[in-house]
């Protein structure tokens, strides 16, 4: 076992990982952060996406001992005392949920992108999302969605 240390939603951590440990299972596991699903283990479906170093990254195929030093940020990170962010509150908003399995992984990567580019064009959200995967359909929710938090970080 080896220990690390990488900040989670703002606050330094360390914590003890065997070699073959994932990003995903010390979250979910050593830190009960649960937001980031397990949904395919391969990093396909996106639903265990979170910010590393502000990029989104499928923490099933990163090696906790790969995030040593780096900083990771999870759903549970975006609110602020509680209160949802503004891609969190647009997404109950516009109802651009229906199980939820995909819902953690849709507003980290949201996030990230609008982070990047504040007024994304349909197409820039498209693609940005393309790798999270939504069993339910609700994808044209989420691009409403999407839409609505662009519009409210834009206000003053």
């Amino acid at each position: 076992m080896i220990e690390i240390d990488l900040t989670v939603n703002g606050i330094p951590r360390r914590v003890g990982v065997e070699p073959a440990t994932t990003l995903l299972e010390v979250l979910r596991e050593s830190l009960l952060l649960t937001g980031a699903k397990e949904g395919c283990g391969v990093g396909e479906c996106g639903t265990c996406m979170v910010l590393a170093d502000g990029d989104p990254v499928p923490s099933c195929l990163v090696l906790a001992a790969d995030a040593a030093g780096r900083a990771i940020e999870t759903i549970e990170g975006l609110a602020a005392d509680g209160v949802p962010g503004a891609v969190q509150a647009a997404f109950v908003e516009a109802a651009a949920l229906q199980c939820g399995f995909c819902t953690p992984g849709m507003i980290v990567t949201a996030e990230a992108l609008l982070r990047a580019n504040p007024q994304p064009t349909p197409a820039e959200v498209r693609q940005a999302l393309a790798g999270v995967l939504c069993r339910c359909g609700s994808y044209p929710k989420v691009l409403e969605a999407v839409a609505l938090a662009a519009a409210r970080k834009e206000e003053p």
